[in-house]
């Protein structure tokens, strides 16, 4: 196995195998573990009391290790196993223990790893504790994935347990959690910490962080008596206590039973207490507040919060245990001390997933509203908005119509009336929403114009952007950027946009008040003209009708595996067009069809690449998660095309695309004629039907413009991406790069100063890696505040079934079927009538609304790209449905009720 990288604070030899803990800092995590390492910083802070002891360090293991049988080759094979395999991932874990197990200690180095307790005491009890490297970390705590043991007396005790956690290495949760968050078994190491037993009076678990709202003010403390092990392992329930601001605001004495002592002979034992302890309080508001005082105190020597295990003995307390919070999402940097509220801006455009700094910075500077970063998201600080009594009524209308969950999470930080300050009244008031400049008149040529300009403008970047290189690149693309900002805030094109959104708002409420029928303009919105999004999902149908009609095509693209499939598809009729010459001519000479994996290829090939090649033409700038430049294209990886395709071959009849589109049609027109006719009949009926008819016009003319804007934007963005890649590859060519996707973890201006100097920090590079991969762990909240606390928002509506999961209704109609839980779009496996539930959707995963019949997401909004293709395909949708893709099971037959804005779980049969 390779070793993991050495400390560059190490001072004793290679093969020492016992430290002390006054020998040990946080720099020796190669050593000792993270565990290790923390103990060691603990035992030198002024103050903090952390019962003595050792480390055996990863050299002792490596040692061992190394007389495995067939270690290296297991290990190797263990890494290339899914992590949902959990029959083959407990076997081989299980095989490599065993063989850990098995294999003797040197007699050597049994006795340095045992000489330390000479000087501590043979006969006291110690704890024997994993320490791994890779845990304990900021970026991965690996709580719980190794073993513990407690009170273990005697030399031979001791070492028969530091060989026990050795192999808890390999447990099966440990290496799920491994794989599952792309750490390498070969570059992870077993310390082990053996430290003199305390005999609390009362232990637990301090969080200097709110662990349930992440809030930094708060510290939360779980308390019982005795050991710990009672409160890990579930069979006592702690006390809790809430300190905020260093005094005691909350508690909750728990009923326990029992508490958990360490035995005379080694080990430990149970010990029931008695009635009238069991409701006492296990700590003092004042010993709570002297621990909130010590965690702060840790908190700020390891510069983050801070999860610490502690004991209380004769009055004094012990520090047995801290590590980083992992779990916590961290927070936007800020200036000043003053208080922040943050909007996630991922819930907007409906991409939660963490992007790679140079997705980050290119996206603020298209941008025109400053955003701050926190966790690989952006976030808009609205505090001095809704500070303001000037604009808070129009920050929390336009917010609270677009995702309520926010509006409520921002009304609920209002609330509170001691978090943001009320600034004056001193500017004028914002108009209100309804007092819009005069919409433009209902002119398909503005459309068509607004088009045409963006276009001329898109093709005049990728002619030019070729001209340029190096330093003089960069500074194509920051100009560039303007005019991608003058398309996507032309003043005229948001003139277009909102004149949709208010008519198809006016129809919602007019017709309701009018009619009663509620959300009556997703019906008159179906197959509207010119939605590049829609159009998307339609084309990849007649792509389908191209390749469903050569069999031996379709079978050949299910076994495609490479991006270069495409060729291939080339060659298919090449290679027909000489078998058949051979078959005339009587010949046996190999013709190559070998080559392709026994596909009896018929002709059909070109036709087949040339139809993905004409959709690549149009839409190959589209990805899931299109607003990050540095998410593969579909242009740049088409594989992940081949199982929507197969599924509309699978699914659909040939000429599909444009039959749904005329069923679209014909819906929105019938609705248009009954809503009419029953408006004539009512008092002033030809005044409100004539009214009517200009606002179905106006949003079914303007409304497919809604798409543009974006679709131009991600259009550029593969345009700079291409030409970006190509200096990144100039660096790789000089050296100065390992791989040129590694550009993607610095920020725009970085990369600019790479290539004007030809250097590259690779260490910040694997710093960024490593954070990436962090993030990707971490949920984004919709509100975050700058004490940390992540402000959730609900829906407060007594109109839904109880069991109900409630969410926002975004197109009309109530459906039933199967849920298909998706979580990758490449992954997903859909037949006709299914009903997606997903976390969000972006405009890549339109295509696969045309197979589905119903929608559920996790994020999103009333104008979100996902709920206008929804509307516009005329699917039944709810979204902001919290844990979706949790909550409903896959497989499970589901309701949507896309009109009142909620999903209900049917019961299995049996139930």
């Amino acid at each position: 196995m390779a070793d993991a990288d050495s400390s560059a604070g190490e001072s004793y030899p290679s093969d020492c195998y016992v430290l002390g803990f006054e020998e040990i800092d946080r720099t020796h995590v190669a050593v000792v573990g993270g565990k290790g390492a923390h103990l060691g910083e603990l035992s030198r802070l002024e103050g903090i009391h952390v019962p003595a002891g050792y480390c055996v360090t990863t050299d002792a293991f490596r040692r061992v290790l190394a007389d495995v049988p067939s270690i290296d080759e297991r290990v190797a094979q263990l890494s290339r196993l899914d992590p949902d395999d959990r029959e083959s991932v407990r076997a081989l874990s299980a095989e490599i223990r065993a063989g850990l197990e098995k294999t003797p200690v040197p007699d050597d180095l049994a006795a340095a790893l045992t000489a330390p307790l000479a000087r501590l005491g043979e006969g006291a009890g110690y704890a024997v504790r994993s320490s791994a490297t890779a845990e304990d970390l900021p970026t991965a705590s690996f709580a719980g994935q190794q073993d513990t043991y407690l009170n273990i007396v005697g030399p031979a005790a001791v070492l028969e347990h530091v060989s026990r956690c050795w192999a808890s290495l390999f447990t099966e949760r440990a290496v799920t959690y491994r794989l599952r968050n792309g750490f390498d078994h070969r570059m992870v190491h077993m310390a082990v910490v053996v430290q003199q037993m305390v005999s609390p009076d009362a232990s637990g678990v301090m969080f200097t962080a709110d662990p349930v709202t992440s809030n930094r003010r708060i510290t939360s403390v779980e308390a019982g008596f005795g050991l710990g092990e009672a409160l890990v392992s579930g069979r006592v329930n702690a006390d809790v206590y809430t300190v905020r601001d260093g005094e005691v605001v909350d508690k909750s004495v728990a009923v326990k039973q029992l508490a958990v002592h360490a035995s005379p002979e080694g080990g430990t034992r149970e010990q029931v207490l008695a009635p009238d302890r069991r409701g006492k309080p296990a700590l003092t508001d004042t010993q709570v507040e002297r621990l909130a005082r010590l965690g702060r105190r840790i908190e700020a020597h390891f510069g983050c919060p801070q999860d610490i295990e502690w004991c209380l003995t004769d009055g004094g307390i012990h520090i047995v245990q801290s590590r980083p919070i992992t779990t916590l999402f961290p927070i936007p940097a800020a200036d000043d001390e003053k208080h922040h509220v943050y909007v996630s801006v991922g819930h907007q455009q409906m991409m939660t997933d963490p992007m790679k700094p140079l997705g980050l910075s290119l996206w603020q500077l298209t941008t025109p509203v400053p955003m701050a970063e926190a966790g690989g998201r952006l976030f808009v600080d609205v505090t001095e908005r809704l500070a303001s009594p000037a604009s808070r009524g129009k920050v929390m209308e336009s917010l609270g119509r677009s995702d309520p969950l926010i509006g409520d999470a921002l009304r609920t930080v209002l609330d509170r009336g001691d978090f943001l300050p009320s600034l004056p009244d001193s500017t004028p008031a914002e108009p209100p929403p309804d007092a819009a400049p005069t919409p433009p008149d209902t002119d398909a040529a503005l459309v068509t114009e607004l088009i045409e300009r963006g276009q001329a403008s898109n093709a005049a970047l990728e002619r030019e952007i070729g001209t340029v290189s190096g330093p003089a690149l960069f500074d194509f693309i920051l100009t560039d950027v303007e005019e991608l900002r003058r398309i996507l805030f032309d003043p005229r094109g948001l003139q277009v946009i909102m004149s949709a959104l208010n008519a198809s708002w006016w129809l919602n409420e007019r017709l309701e008040a009018w009619l009663g029928d509620k959300s009556v303009a997703d019906a008159l919105t179906q197959s509207v003209p010119g939605n590049v999004t829609s159009q998307m999902g339609l084309a990849l149908l007649d792509v389908a009708d191209v390749v469903r009609s050569h069999p031996d095509v379709v079978a050949f693209l299910r076994a495609a595996d490479s991006d270069d499939f495409l060729d291939e598809l080339d060659r298919l009729d090449e290679l027909v067009e000489r078998e058949d010459v051979h078959e005339r001519e009587g010949s046996d000479e190999d013709d190559g069809l070998d080559e392709l994996d026994g596909v009896n290829a018929a002709a059909g090939g070109r036709a087949a690449g040339d139809a993905i090649r004409a959709f690549l033409g149009k839409h190959g700038m589209r990805c899931a998660g299109e607003i990050d430049i540095t998410r593969p294209r579909w242009s740049e990886r088409p594989t992940t095309l081949l199982p929507l395709i197969l599924n509309n071959v699978d699914n659909f009849e040939p000429g599909a695309g444009e039959q749904r589109f005329q069923e679209g049609l014909r819906t929105a027109r019938t609705k248009e004629a009954e809503v009419l006719e029953r408006l004539r009949a009512l008092p002033d009926g030809e005044a409100k039907a004539d009214e009517t008819t200009r606002m179905i016009n106006r949003v079914r003319t303007f409304i497919g413009y809604r798409e543009y804007p974006k679709y131009f934007m991600v259009s550029r963005y593969l345009h700079y991406k291409r030409a970006l890649l190509e200096e990144a590859e100039r660096l790789v060519r000089a050296g100065a790069l390992a791989e040129k996707e590694d550009v993607f973890f610095l920020g725009f201006h970085e990369f600019r100063d790479a290539v004007r100097t030809g250097q590259v920090d690779g260490r910040l590079i694997r710093r960024r890696e490593e954070a990436f991969r962090a993030h990707q762990t971490l949920t984004p909240p919709r509100v975050l505040t700058s004490d940390g606390e992540a402000v959730t928002g609900a829906y407060r509506r007594a109109d839904v079934p109880d069991d109900a999961l409630v969410g926002l209704a975004v197109s009309a109609g109530t459906v039933e079927g199967r849920a298909r839980v998706v979580t990758d779009l490449a992954q997903a496996e859909l037949t006709a009538g299914d009903i997606l539930v997903t976390a969000c959707t972006d405009p890549s995963w339109s295509p696969l609304f045309v197979t589905v019949k119903g929608l559920v997401t996790e994020a999103g909004g009333l104008m979100t790209h996902g709920a206008v293709v929804a509307r516009e395909y005329g699917l039944p949708a709810v979204v902001g449905v919290e844990d979706a893709t949790r909550l409903i099971p896959d497989g499970r037959r589901i309701r949507v009720h896309g009109t009142s804005g909620y999903v209900e779980v049917l019961p299995e049969e049996g139930d």
